[in-house]
């Protein structure tokens, strides 16, 4: 077995083994029916709404209007979505083992990187950077839950979450970099 894949090999036996105590039992019990919802929570098409009611809100206090906002973290969906698909069809590594989550099975079957937590951390550190405190104190009580929620329910593996959460910091500080130019369009 070449060097490389002795590595990978081993780095997917330690993942494997940090998540398999992370992983609650399929069997319909609360603490995995709120993991569930908890997982769900960090869908896309939840923050799009999210972000055509805070539109129509109109303004808020702050140094960005909630108009800004949605955009910029519009902007940040879309490029998270895009990078994480990209390089999930690239790597292809197959979610746990398991029939939770037949939704993201179906539709999404890979698990590496975690899209949720590229989009937590995105999420996060936009609400830091342009407001508002509450949203961003909301956020950064949520998005670990959220994130964690996955592993729980066996749909990621912990390696899966953290290189997502890398991701989308690295992401939005990419967008960042272009907010003059996306604002002054505004």
């Amino acid at each position: 077995m070449p060097p490389t894949t002795a590595l990978i090999a081993r780095l997917v036996r330690i993942d494997e083994d940090l998540t398999r105590p992370l992983t609650l039992p399929e069997n319909p019990r609360l603490p995995r029916l709120l993991a569930l919802g908890l997982a769900h929570s960090g869908d896309s098409y939840i923050w799009a709404g999210l972000l055509v009611a805070a539109w129509f809100l109109g303004d808020a206090p702050g140094s960005y209007s909630w108009k800004a906002r949605a955009i910029m973290i519009f902007a940040g969906l879309v490029v998270t979505e895009l990078v994480t698909v990209a390089v999930k069809m690239a790597i292809r590594r197959p979610r746990p083992a398991g029939t939770a989550g037949a939704v993201y099975r179906r539709v999404d079957p890979f698990s590496f990187p975690s899209g949720h937590a590229a989009r937590a951390v995105m999420l996060c550190i936009l609400a830091y950077l342009m407001g508002p405190w509450a949203g961003f104190f909301a956020i950064l009580a949520w998005s670990p839950f959220m994130v964690l929620s996955r592993i729980a329910i066996g749909i990621h593996y912990v390696f899966d979450v953290v290189a997502g959460a890398v991701m989308g910091a690295l992401l939005t500080w990419a967008l960042w970099a272009a907010v003059p130019l996306v604002l002054a369009r505004i």
